[in-house]
């Protein structure tokens, strides 16, 4: 029986801490624990075998570059919590999102996309994208009529982050899916910061979904991953093209992102819990400027928040009134967040944004995201959230934490 067949009946029923745990089930396995499945190339007893594999859509026997089984397993289990037909599972998430541009687009295609996204892939619209003939309009997320305007003939693809990284920005999912449908449009959306625990795209009219599996799905900072949902005949589109780029998820880091899944409700509970207090505690805290959280009732969207998530997520960002060089001050007085990009980790994480993207965005660019020189991103782990807290109360006290830059 293949891998996780019994299990598909029970998804429309079961709960998603459930399915974590069994929607790769596979009775002939008698391991509590699944294999990993290494070997890059399978051999065939005939000719006629051989042909068939051959032959097969995403045959998970045949070579490791089409599929694997230990990889068909992660799969499963992340399409289960989206409630997505069939996943692709890539080397990261970059490579999820630039397989399905590969496969989706062509020369003389036109997308829309945000301002306020994550810093590698609006490197990849605003300059690798052109290169190929392809045009890219960026428009405001929390405007719907932003997107309405910007569409044309040739728009293919509309590319939405919510919450959006660093900002912490809504996008109204299902207002937006309305104008693609009613078009035929596509829609692609990055549910990293929320993961399936807290939203889950494809119910509000998305057509393809992806994670950066290297941040809350996998959990641990030890695996680096890529996955994207969807229907079966986009998966089967984006898995064509997959062979050609070839960014390939490893056995061990799929066997390893599969552990990590098993824990994400566990997880994700915790973050949405620990976040939310860390940033009710940010934004009464008189060295703090703005807080970035839609959980807190004056964030702007947290009525769009409320609608569509169903928790608020373990990442959040702040602005300190002394600016930069109060944000540096701060990273460096702290003993428990370590500076260090990613995020949906054990341990909590700071970064400043603009210096961690510099790399990829001119400051103009990160001018135009949004994205301030003092902007502090900080990505909850599983400390306890008045360990934090009081962490953060003393980096908070150092002199020049109030002084305007």
């Amino acid at each position: 029986m293949p891998i996780g067949l019994h299990a598909r009946a029970m998804d429309s029923f079961l709960a998603l801490e459930t399915l974590l745990a069994h929607a790769d089930a596979d009775p002939e396995e008698l391991s509590v624990a699944p294999p990993i499945h290494q070997a890059v190339n399978y051999s065939a007893a005939t000719a006629e075998e051989f042909d068939a594999l051959n032959e097969q859509s995403r045959p998970p026997h045949y070579y490791r570059r089409y599929g694997n089984p230990t990889q068909a397993r992660l799969e499963r289990v992340v399409a289960a919590a989206e409630g997505a037909e069939a996943a692709l599972a890539t080397a990261s998430g970059m490579g999820a999102i630039t397989t399905t541009l590969v496969a989706l687009l062509s020369q003389g295609d036109h997308v829309v996309a945000q301002h306020s996204m994550y810093g590698g892939t609006l490197s990849l619209l605003r300059d690798v994208a052109p290169r190929f003939g392809i045009e890219v309009t960026f428009v405001d997320q929390t405007d719907t009529d932003a997107f309405a305007r910007a569409l044309t003939p040739d728009t293919k693809l509309i590319m939405l982050e919510t919450p959006s990284n660093p900002l912490l920005r809504l996008t109204d999912v299902n207002a937006v899916t309305a104008l693609a449908r009613a078009r035929g449009i596509l829609t692609f959306a990055d549910n990293t910061v929320a993961t399936p625990f807290n939203q889950r795209p494809l119910d509000q009219g998305v057509d393809l979904v992806m994670h950066s599996v290297t941040k809350a799905i996998s959990g641990h900072a030890d695996v680096q991953a890529g996955i994207v949902l969807g229907s079966d005949e986009l998966i089967e589109r984006l898995w064509k093209a997959h062979t050609m780029v070839g960014s390939v998820i490893s056995p061990f880091d799929a066997w390893l992102a599969l552990r990590g899944l098993r824990t994400l409700s566990l997880r994700a509970e915790r973050q949405n819990r620990c976040a939310q207090a860390v940033a009710e505690y940010l934004a009464g805290h008189p060295a703090v400027r703005t807080v970035n959280y839609p959980g807190l009732p004056g964030h702007p969207q947290h009525d769009l928040a409320k609608r569509q998530m169903r928790g608020f997520g373990g990442l959040l960002s702040f602005e300190l009134r002394g600016g930069r060089l109060a944000a540096e001050q701060l990273i460096s007085a702290l003993r428990l967040p370590v500076r260090s990009p990613s995020l949906g980790g054990t341990r909590s994480t700071l970064v400043r944004p603009a210096a961690m993207w510099s790399n990829e965005l001119t400051e103009e660019e990160l001018a135009e995201a949004g994205v301030p020189a003092g902007l502090i991103r900080f990505a909850v782990g599983l400390e306890h959230e008045a360990d934090l807290i009081v962490d953060l109360g003393q980096g908070l006290a150092g002199p020049d934490s109030e002084n305007v830059e």
